[in-house]
């Protein structure tokens, strides 16, 4: 059997297995079908840690698995989580969170090793240790860099944590909201040690049951979560997750039209056009047994310009301005994504966020592009510009519209198509004049996005991959860290967003959109601008 018809079988498989956890009985077993929630991750997942929980295919599971201090709802509001609330001194930056006191950890058998039961009830020392964690460079975690504005954490009782900035920083709740920021207890640490990838215990409406790597992942309900609906029946409402880990987009979407998944998330060139119309709709055929759902996703698609090169073209702010006047985003959505996105000719903060602002950005203009054109020639006596982009073969149809689009205006365009391994490489250390990119937001703040154009963050000190640098958008980003008020930030964001779109260290391609086909049986199943996948009130119906 060769290898993708191997992983078929699997994951076909993984639904007997699930309910086999359940019951011996085949009638028992199909009665428990509607309590398993299943879906496909085509990404491979390298790790449960949610210290390592640095893109969306660990971060799905490991949201099922943990709890933080703090939450975002679906309209990426600051919730309690395992902090019932807290309060902030502004005079000197600090947090003061009180706990709950009903939290347990997942029963697991690290903690026999010290007590006489297979769980305990979290305390404030349990994210001391948990921070502590994330700075020590011995266990070098991703998200390390979320405690850098963090001066000192203590835990003052077992219930009150506190937790002072250096500096003054609006967007902090948002950053605890990420699962790097989950609570782990020392025991299961000590106990499996690195084994702690394969074996989480965490606080979540779900604990790890079984993972058979690139194959199977399941998850179980645990009887001990602390949350409840507006009922007042305790969450989550499902026995098991189920994941599985085809790597072909075209088999899980076969998997899903059977009825075998769930949901899938994302719009792949392999069926878009059989399940959306070019007006981004459910195709009829499908609306009986399927529903889709869309959202605003805080993902700016964009080329970016590496401003240190050594190149005429990439010098020129003339030329940078005719690449962005030069093409039709819009006419580049409706037939290359089928509408599924956001033209991005607003700028490059993403739709949903304080300092999106609709009269900033650019248009197609291909009579002023070919103007500016004619003006870098003039200023550089370079009559062939020639530009190159280096993408993966994902990008690839959306960098060859660009070229056809471009070449008309004057500018040659080549592009180079590289594994996406070496795109993040060669991008990280300058060595590619122009590269496809993407930045999707880290937590809900334009400041994550504009942090790209901060000159102290030059690579690979920081995301400043352009090396762009400003000295007006410089001192205007430290002040708005100074600023609390929300609407005084906007008007700041908005003036440092025109900077970037004036100056052109980037090309803005599209906002991106969040896209879930869902089975008509589940319900519960909300969307956010973060994509973030939250199964605790997702219930199917038999």
């Amino acid at each position: 059997m060769n290898i993708k018809l191997t992983k078929l079988f699997n994951a076909v498989s993984v639904s007997c297995i699930v309910l086999l956890l359940f019951s011996c009985s085949s009638d028992r077993n199909s009665d428990k079908d509607h309590l398993v929630f299943r879906y496909n991750e085509h990404s491979n997942i390298g790790t449960l840690d949610p210290a390592f929980a640095s893109n969306p295919q660990i971060i799905w599971p490991t949201n099922q698995l943990f709890n933080s201090l703090v939450q975002l709802d679906d309209s990426l509001a600051i919730q309690p989580d395992i902090a019932k609330h807290w309060t902030i001194n502004d005079s000197t930056f600090t947090y003061t969170f009180i706990l709950r006191d009903d939290v347990y950890f997942h029963k697991n058998k690290a903690f026999l090793e010290t007590q006489n039961d297979s769980t305990r009830l979290v305390t404030a020392y349990d994210f001391e240790y948990s921070f502590n964690r994330l700075l020590d460079e011995k266990v070098a975690s991703r998200g390390r860099w979320v405690m850098k504005n963090v001066e000192s954490y203590k835990a003052i009782n077992d219930t009150i944590f506190s937790i002072k900035l250096k500096q003054p920083f609006p967007a902090f709740l948002g950053l605890l909201s990420m699962r790097f920021c989950s609570v782990v207890p020392k025991e299961a640490i000590d106990y499996y040690g690195n084994d702690f990838r394969s074996n989480p215990v965490g606080t979540g409406p779900f604990m790890f049951k079984l993972w058979e790597e690139n194959i199977k992942l399941v998850l179980r309900r645990n009887p001990l979560y602390f949350e409840k609906d507006e009922q007042g029946n305790p969450l989550p409402y499902l026995e098991a997750v189920a994941i599985t880990f085809l790597p072909d987009k075209q088999s899980e979407f076969l998997q899903f039209a059977q009825g075998k998944l769930d949901f899938i998330s994302g719009l792949d060139n392999s069926y878009k056009d059989d399940i959306v119309t070019t007006k981004g709709k459910l195709q009829e055929k499908y609306k009986d047994r399927i529903k889709l759902i869309t959202s605003p996703y805080l993902n700016t698609e964009y080329l970016g310009v590496y401003l240190d090169a050594d190149s005429p073209q990439i010098q020129s702010k003339s030329l940078r301005q005719a690449i962005n006047y030069g093409f039709d985003r819009v006419k580049m959505i409706t037939y290359l994504r089928n509408g599924m996105g956001i033209p991005a000719v607003h700028g490059f903060i993403p739709k949903g966020l304080p300092g999106f602002n609709n009269s900033n950005g650019y248009t197609y203009q291909p009579e002023k592009a070919r103007l500016l054109v004619a003006q870098y020639k003039e200023e550089t006596g370079d009559k062939k510009p020639t530009i190159t982009i280096g993408t993966n073969s994902q990008y690839l149809d959306l960098c060859e519209y660009i070229q056809r689009e471009l070449e008309k205006i004057g500018i040659k365009v080549i592009i180079d198509v590289m594994p996406p391994s070496t795109l993040r490489q060669m991008k990280s250390s300058g060595e590619l004049d122009i590269f496809r990119a993407s930045w999707i937001a880290d937590y809900p703040d334009a400041e994550n996005y504009l942090s790209l154009f901060y000159s102290p963050n030059f690579t690979p000190n920081g995301p400043n991959y352009t090396h762009f640098k400003n000295e007006v958008f410089d001192s205007l980003y430290v002040k708005a860290l100074n600023i609390s008020d929300i609407n005084q930030r906007k008007l700041i964001y908005t003036q440092m967003d025109s900077i970037i779109i004036a100056e052109a260290p980037i090309i803005p391609l599209f906002y991106d959109m969040a896209v879930r086909f869902v089975n008509n049986k589940v319900s519960g199943l909300g969307i956010n601008p973060q994509n973030f996948l939250v199964l605790k009130r997702v219930r199917k119906e038999k």
